[in-house]
């Protein structure tokens, strides 16, 4: 089998997915533009040098909808005989169109790929697409559904954290981050985003609140208890699936939740013979991925099982890991991974997450896996795993190894 390496990674800085954030004015097809356009130049690559351009985004409507992927080729420099494939698996959609795209190379089908994912959260607002499980009376009936802030609340409830370990979580992410700034450890992968003039427009993470401290947070408001309690009654509907638990404890708040931010991310990935053609040196070998259904209430306690899968495919055992990349989508979802393999948090997300730097969905995936790979080269580590919860029951894991 080919072996699939990781030849350069990209992202942009996430902004503010509102109004006034600094990429408001930045459409889906456009930031992608900026993100291909960095692989090309900065590894000088020329005609029909990659198969397909393999992209995830989780709104795929209006401005991303269309096949999203093959707009953002033709807005590109790219050479325009490389076609797109638009992806959704909801948070997954980046870390999925990484996936794909190694196993397309390990299968023999093409010496490279771009993959990675844009999403603008201030321009395409979440679940504006509409979604069978949460609109369909009787999908959502048969399936216990309640939205992912009740599922949150869920595993914390289930597995004993307080809003205390929540926050404290919050306050780490946000310490992390600003370090991780301020001692320049995104600089190899940061583009920076220019307008139509080349001058630009954001440079940094601006969600980010370093100032952030416990009594801060403790005065926030639990963001989903209401939702829980009165109409429709979400707690009800997690009581019938889980009457073991006799209530549901909300500690979740817009503090130690992901951000809701836009931004977008690539990775070009290829064959050994595509690095020796190109003169590329590889920096990391994809050593394994995986994807796994669980149990859609619940929802988001997908990287554990997406873990075990990919440790049990590829013979490995959690300590043959050495930094984890556990997308901070709630903090309850890191508390339970953290509590699940008795990992220390000194080796998760190690630079910060998506609770201080935000989550634009069809991207993190791919954000993830180039600041594992950033930060097992600055600090001389060998394997890395990244992996995410995802919406509706689903998890997603990816094992890189340096070169």
């Amino acid at each position: 089998m080919t072996e699939a390496y990781i030849y350069d990674a990209v992202r942009s800085p996430r902004g503010k997915g509102r109004k006034d954030g600094s990429l408001h004015e930045v459409t889906a097809a456009r930031l992608s533009a900026q993100m291909l356009n960095a692989i090309k130049e900065r590894n000088g690559l020329k005609g029909h040098a990659v198969e397909d351009v393999i992209w995830g985004n989780a709104t795929q409507v209006m401005e991303q909808g269309g096949c999203l992927a093959r707009t953002a080729v033709l807005a590109s420099d790219l050479d325009e005989r490389i076609p797109g494939l638009s992806i959704n698996r909801f948070c997954a959609s980046g870390i999925e169109a990484v996936n794909l795209a190694a196993n397309q190379v390990r299968g023999g089908a093409g010496e490279a790929y771009i993959a990675g994912g844009v999403e603008m959260m201030g321009r395409v607002a979440m679940g504006s697409d509409g979604a069978a499980i949460a609109v369909d009376p009787s999908i959502a009936m048969e399936t216990y559904f309640v939205p992912q802030g009740i599922s949150a609340d869920i595993i914390a409830t289930e597995y004993g954290f307080t809003r205390d370990d929540a926050d404290a979580l919050a306050v780490e992410s946000q310490r992390r981050a600003k370090a991780a700034w301020d001692d320049g450890r995104f600089a190899k992968s940061i583009v920076p985003v220019r307008d139509q003039n080349g001058l630009t427009i954001l440079d940094h993470d601006e969600y980010m609140r370093p100032g952030t401290d416990m009594q801060a947070l403790g005065a926030l408001n639990a963001s989903f208890e209401q939702m829980g309690k009165v109409m429709p009654g979400f707690d009800k509907v997690a009581l019938m699936k889980y009457p073991h638990l006799e209530e549901i404890r909300h500690i979740h708040h817009a503090g130690n939740s992901s951000g809701i931010v836009d931004g977008s991310a690539a990775i070009l990935i290829g064959s050994k013979k595509f690095g020796k053609k190109h003169d590329l040196k590889p920096r990391a070998r994809i050593r394994a991925t995986a994807k796994i259904g669980t149990d859609p209430t619940i929802m988001l306690t997908g990287p554990v099982p997406a873990t075990e899968k990919i440790l049990a495919d590829s013979g490995m055992k959690i300590g043959d890991i050495d930094l984890f990349e556990v997308n901070e989508a709630f903090s309850s979802v890191v508390l339970r991974f953290q509590q699940a393999f008795d990992v220390s948090p000194e080796v998760v997300n190690v630079n910060g997450g998506a609770i201080a730097m935000g989550h634009p969905l069809g991207a993190t995936g791919a954000i993830i896996i180039g600041t594992l790979l950033d930060e097992l080269e600055r600090s001389d580590k060998e394997v890395g795993l990244a992996t995410l919860c995802v919406a509706s029951g689903m998890g997603a894991a990816t094992i890189i190894e340096r070169v």
